[in-house]
């Protein structure tokens, strides 16, 4: 965990970013759905709760899948 917390930070990082890119609030998310491989990472998990202040996190969907329920 600890050799992989410089990639965790970027990642959150990017996930700031792309919320201040869309001007929108931390607060103004009513979901957040996992996506891809990388979100099965307990720690990326728990970054991105306490991101949002302890909003859970949907996990119902597959993250492998997520794309694939998207585009159809």
């Amino acid at each position: 965990e600890e050799l992989n917390m410089d990639l965790f930070s970027n990642c959150m990082d990017t996930v700031e970013r792309c919320l201040r890119d869309a001007k929108m609030d931390k607060s103004s998310v009513h979901d957040i759905v996992l996506v891809g491989g990388s979100t099965r990472i307990l720690k990326v998990q728990q970054l991105l709760k306490d991101l949002f202040n302890g909003k859970e996190l949907c996990k119902s969907i597959n993250p492998d899948e997520a794309v694939a329920y998207g585009a159809a």
